[in-house]
């Protein structure tokens, strides 16, 4: 029912040409160039559309304040642009309402493009904790700098700055979820605020020692493979991946993987048989064994859709359940003509979410807000897992998997442990489309409300009943994991 979120990915007033990645002369294509008028209509079409499909454009930026960036946007659409500018301009504006799932995503897709045409980004990725910023892996290399350095300044400016601007580029609903997806897309984010850059000042300081100031080059992707290939192996975890196994104690361990069929091969994401064969496979072969607690580990889970994980949730739960206390939905012709272009690329069957959304569509007005039943899940029949239940989320537990987490600690099913989600338990979610007609930029735009089952309508993630703080650099060994399986040991 959430769909399937990819981390994805701010707080800017004011736009302008300078601070657009010149970075065209890099593209071995060239891009498609706007007019002024192009883009102007383009701009006039994503606000106006914003304002229609968004189920709330204005629930954290007042209408006034989007109105007054709305008009300094459109006074600085005076020249002809490359498709690149425009993609970043707008996607600052839809950031602007700092709504996650209100976006556009051709960033990502440029910059992905201009490093596999053998471009140089920079070659650090970072971790925020609290205020301050780590290095949680050097690519560089350079062994001047290592894994868990605190890094104070990037050329010359303190890293709080940008770590602000690079964050106007992205959609956060908060600068806890910033934070998040700033650890994979920092490099990103400065190209697209200073375009290719030949190399970077960064100031670092570690534990016991005075700051130093460090010229690193930008790197390409063949060399920052290879500089991490020679470091120790530090812990990565596979969002994907289905694991099943006993560990010691009477303690099973269960990583469900994504919510939604990872076959890539599969022609509808949504069949669900292959999870709920290795869901069943996994239980029964835990009763067997005389399982007594059981961890279900969702970190660095990218999420899906409720019809997977429902299935995991009636093998332990002792009460209805239901993933969501309200699922309210926006009404437009944008999410009506979304919708549509699903159905006609996979049919599905009549039971299916798309065609509850047509169905709910065709007897409501564009501009209303329309109840969608969340339908209780039961109990699956004996037998069921009676033992005690850990959830284990982090930061990067995405999606759906964040509805998981609210499901078993609104309703008790079991212990949430681990660290708070940055994204959010009740949110604006269930994402559509549009298209803009002049630069065939996709907006993404949020068409409900979801509100967890307690009811909590705090914009925050879920807070862990037993917090397990992700250390800095986690090795192999999967420190966090050795934790949660100490706890689900000794806690019977």
């Amino acid at each position: 029912m959430f769909g399937i979120k990819k981390p994805l990915w701010f707080f800017c007033l004011l736009f302008s040409a300078a601070m657009l990645a010149p970075d065209v002369q890099a593209r071995k294509v060239k891009e498609k160039t706007l007019s002024v008028s192009q883009t102007r209509a383009d701009f006039e079409q994503l606000y106006g559309s914003l304002q229609e499909a968004h189920f709330n454009l204005f629930a954290r930026i007042s209408k006034p304040e989007y109105d007054r960036l709305y008009r300094q946007v459109l006074g600085t659409l005076t020249a002809p642009a490359a498709a690149s500018q425009v993609a970043l301009r707008f996607q600052r504006f839809a950031a602007f309402g700092k709504v996650a799932h209100a976006r556009i995503d051709a960033n990502y897709r440029n910059f992905a493009q201009f490093m596999a045409g053998g471009g140089k980004a920079f070659p650090l990725l970072i971790r925020v904790i609290g205020s301050k910023t780590y290095v949680a892996e050097n690519r560089s290399g350079i062994n001047a700098i290592a894994r868990g350095d605190e890094i104070t300044k990037l050329n010359g400016r303190p890293i709080e700055y940008w770590l602000s601007r690079c964050g106007r580029n992205l959609s956060a609903d908060t600068p806890y979820m910033a934070h998040a997806l700033m650890e994979l897309d920092f490099p990103m984010l400065l190209w697209l605020e200073l375009g290719p850059q030949p190399r970077f000042n960064v100031t670092v300081r570690r534990a016991g020692s005075s700051a130093r100031t460090i010229a690193l080059p930008a790197r390409g992707e063949t060399d920052m493979k290879a500089f991490v290939a020679k470091q120790s192996p530090v812990l990565r975890l596979d969002g994907t991946q289905r694991v099943a196994r006993m560990m010691e104690n009477g303690v099973a361990y269960l990583r469900p993987g994504a919510f939604y069929n990872t076959d890539p091969n599969a022609k509808d994401e949504y069949d669900n048989t292959a999870f709920r064969l290795f869901v069943d496979s996994s239980f029964r072969k835990f009763l067997a064994a005389g399982a007594t607690s059981l961890v279900i580990d969702i970190r660095d889970n990218p999420g899906g859709d409720s019809s997977f994980s429902d299935l995991m949730l009636a093998w332990f739960a002792d009460k209805p359940f239901r993933f969501a206390s309200s699922f309210q939905i926006k009404v437009s012709k944008e999410a009506i003509a979304s919708n549509d272009e699903r159905l006609k690329a996979a049919p599905g069957n009549e039971h299916d979410v798309s065609h509850q959304y047509a169905a709910l569509y065709a007897s409501a007005r564009p501009g209303g807000i329309v109840p969608f039943p969340v339908d209780w899940s039961k109990p699956r029949a004996e037998p069921r897992f009676k033992g005690n239940v850990y959830l284990l989320v982090n930061r990067n537990s995405y999606s759906n998997c964040v509805a998981v987490a609210a499901t078993v600690q609104d309703y008790s099913l079991g212990t949430v442990i681990g660290e708070e989600t940055s994204d959010l338990a009740t949110t604006y979610g269930a994402m559509e489309s549009f298209t803009l007609r002049e630069s065939g930029l996709k907006v993404g735009f949020p068409k409900a409300y979801i509100v967890r089952p307690s009811g909590d309508q705090r914009p925050r993630g879920v807070v862990p009943d037993i917090a397990i703080p992700t250390p800095l650099v986690e090795d192999a060994t999967d420190p966090v994991l050795q934790q949660a399986v100490s706890i689900a040991a000794t806690r019977k």
